[in-house]
C-alpha cells in the first residue's frame, strides 16, 4: 500500500524568499532588461508630452477614440507610467541582489588561499612528468610570482592561481550598470531639459516664460532653474562653399551670472556652464524682421519672427500672426536665404548664408483662433476657417501691400537655439559607462589559471586547470616547463 507524501506549504516567509531568489537571479535580470528595451519602443514612435506637446494634440485631434486607450495606457508619457517606472525598479533591484552578492563573494576568493594540490594530477589537463632536481620549486615560485600567481607552499608541492581579472571584471561591468541605472534616475528626478530660440540682438533670461519647450524632473520644478542671463551679441556661422556644409558656429554673448557680467563664446562643443547647468549652442536660422500695417495704414505688427530650416541651405518655414490688425491676419512664409528656382520646387536656397534672402508668403484673414484657449504652435497657421487674400514675395526694404494692408520686409537677422541642460547624475551615467567598457574588457581578455607542482620521489608532476575553457594554457605550461627546465 503506498503512502502519500505531504508536502509543507511554504508560509509567508518561506514565499517571500523564494520570490526574492527568482527576482535576484541572472535571468530574471536580463528578461527586465529586455523589457525595458521592449517598453521604450512606444516612447520611440508616439509623441510624447513632454517633449512635443503639439504633436501629441495634433494626434488626438486626428484619432479621438484611440488617444482614449492611450491615456489610459499612459502612452503619452511613457518615460513617468507606472509599469515603465515598476519595470525600472525591479531592474534595479534585482541587479543590486544578483550583483553585490556574487561581489562580496568574489572578494571574500581573491583573498583566499589557492586551492590545495589534487592527489591525482594526471586526471587534469596538460600533465606532465620528468625527473626531478632540487632546484625546481625555487625556479616554479620565481616564474609564478613572475606571471603574478598567488602561490600556496605546501613544502613538496605548490599551487598557484591568476586570473580572477575575469570575474572582477564581469561584476564591474554589471556593477556599473547598476551605477547607470543610479545617474539616469538622478537626472529623470532632479534634472531639467528646456530649448529657446533667441535672436542675435536680444536677451534670454532664465525663467520658465523665455523658453519654447521646457521639462523639469520629477522632484523639481522652476524654483530649481539657476538664474543667468545670456544676450547674444553676435553669430557667425562658416560653410563650405564647396559643399554647403557647416564648418563651424560661434555665438559671441554677454553673461550675466551673481551681480558679475562678463563676455563670453559659445560653440556647438563648447557650452557655457552655471553650476550643474550647461548652455548648448543647438541650431541657427534667420529670423525675417516685418512690418505690418492694417488698412489705416497703422503699425498692426512690426519684429523678428523665427522660421524653422528645413535643410541643409536653410529654406525655412514659418507663419507671422498679426490678431491685432483689423480684420486679423496671417501669414504663411517660405523664407530662402539665397534664393533661386527649381522647376519642380519652386522657390529654393541654393547656400545657407544671406546672399540673396527673399521671403514667399499667401496671406490670410479671419479669426486666428489665439484667443480660443487651444495652444498653437508659434510656427503654423491653421487655416482651415481662414480666407485667403493673396501671395507675395519680398526681398529686404520691399513691401508687399494687399487690400487689407502691407508687409514689409525690413531685414534678417539670425538666431541660435540654446539648449539648457541640468543633469545631475550624468557624471554618475558616464563613469558608470567608463567601468562597463574596462570590466567588459577585463572579462574578455582575462584568462583563469590553476597550475600545480609536485615533487615525488619518481620526478616532478606539473599539471594545469583553465577555467571557463579559456584557451592559452598549453602554451602557458609549455613556458612553464621551459623555466622550470632552465630553458630560458
Amino acid at each position: 500500500m503506498s503512502q502519500e507524501t505531504e508536502i509543507p506549504e511554504l508560509g509567508f516567509l518561506g514565499l517571500a524568499r523564494y520570490a526574492w531568489r527568482q527576482l535576484t537571479s541572472m535571468r530574471t535580470a536580463l528578461i527586465l532588461l529586455m523589457l525595458m528595451g521592449v517598453a521604450a519602443i512606444p516612447g520611440s514612435l508616439i509623441p510624447q508630452r513632454i517633449t512635443n506637446p503639439m504633436a501629441v494634440r495634433d494626434f488626438i485631434t486626428q484619432n479621438p477614440a484611440l488617444s482614449l486607450w492611450y491615456d489610459r495606457l499612459s502612452l503619452f508619457d511613457v518615460y513617468g507610467s507606472p509599469w515603465f517606472s515598476a519595470i525600472y525598479i525591479l531592474l534595479f533591484i534585482s541587479l543590486i541582489g544578483c550583483v553585490l552578492p556574487r561581489s562580496l563573494e568574489h572578494f571574500k576568493a581573491m583573498r583566499a588561499q589557492p586551492p590545495a594540490t589534487p592527489k591525482n594530477l594526471a586526471r587534469l589537463e596538460e600533465y606532465q612528468k620528468f625527473d626531478t632536481d632540487s632546484q625546481v620549486l625555487d625556479r616554479a615560485s620565481t616564474w609564478f610570482k613572475q606571471h603574478r600567481f598567488r602561490v600556496l607552499n605546501e613544502g613538496q608541492s605548490l599551487s598557484a592561481e591568476k586570473g580572477y581579472l575575469r570575474e572582477t571584471g564581469n561584476l564591474l561591468f554589471h556593477l556599473s550598470l547598476i551605477l547607470i541605472l543610479i545617474g539616469v534616475s538622478f537626472g529623470s528626478l532632479f534634472g531639467m531639459k528646456g530649448d529657446a530660440i533667441v535672436n542675435v540682438g536680444e536677451r534670454f533670461i532664465n525663467v520658465p516664460t523665455s523658453y519654447d519647450t521646457l521639462s523639469f524632473g520629477k522632484l523639481t520644478g522652476e524654483k530649481s532653474l539657476t538664474p543667468f542671463q545670456i544676450h547674444v551679441d553676435k553669430f557667425v556661422a562658416q560653410y563650405d562653399p564647396a559643399t554647403n556644409a557647416p564648418k563651424d558656429y560661434t555665438a559671441w554673448v554677454t553673461v550675466t551670472n551673481d551681480g558679475v557680467t562678463r563676455k563670453e563664446t559659445i560653440k556647438v562643443n563648447e557650452p557655457l556652464t552655471f553650476g550643474n547647468t550647461r548652455v548648448y549652442l543647438q541650431a541657427n536660422g534667420y529670423s525675417p524682421v516685418v512690418t505690418v500695417r492694417d488698412s489705416k495704414g497703422d503699425v498692426a505688427f512690426q519684429g523678428p519672427v523665427p522660421f524653422l530650416p528645413q535643410d541643409g541651405n536653410l529654406r525655412s518655414i514659418g507663419a507671422i500672426k498679426v490678431p491685432d490688425a483689423i480684420p486679423q491676419v496671417g501669414f504663411v512664409g517660405s523664407f530662402v536665404p539665397t534664393n533661386s528656382r527649381s522647376a519642380g520646387q519652386g522657390a529654393i536656397s541654393i547656400f545657407p548664408e544671406l546672399l540673396d534672402p527673399k521671403l514667399l508668403f499667401s496671406v490670410w484673414k479671419g479669426n486666428l483662433g489665439l484667443d480660443s484657449g487651444v495652444p498653437q504652435s508659434v510656427y503654423r497657421l491653421d487655416t482651415t476657417k481662414l480666407t485667403k487674400v493673396g501671395l507675395g514675395s519680398v526681398k529686404p526694404g520691399e513691401t508687399f501691400t494687399y487690400p487689407e494692408g502691407s508687409i514689409t520686409l525690413e531685414t534678417v537677422v539670425p538666431w541660435i537655439n540654446l539648449q539648457v541642460v541640468e543633469d545631475p547624475g550624468k557624471k554618475y551615467a558616464l563613469v558608470g559607462g567608463i567601468v562597463a567598457v574596462l570590466g567588459l574588457l577585463s572579462s574578455l581578455y582575462g584568462r583563469r589559471r590553476r597550475i600545480w607542482i609536485r615533487v615525488t620521489s619518481d620526478g616532478v608532476e606539473v599539471a594545469g586547470l583553465a577555467k571557463n575553457g579559456a584557451p592559452g594554457l598549453e602554451a602557458e605550461i609549455k613556458n612553464f616547463l621551459a623555466a622550470l627546465k632552465g630553458e630560458k
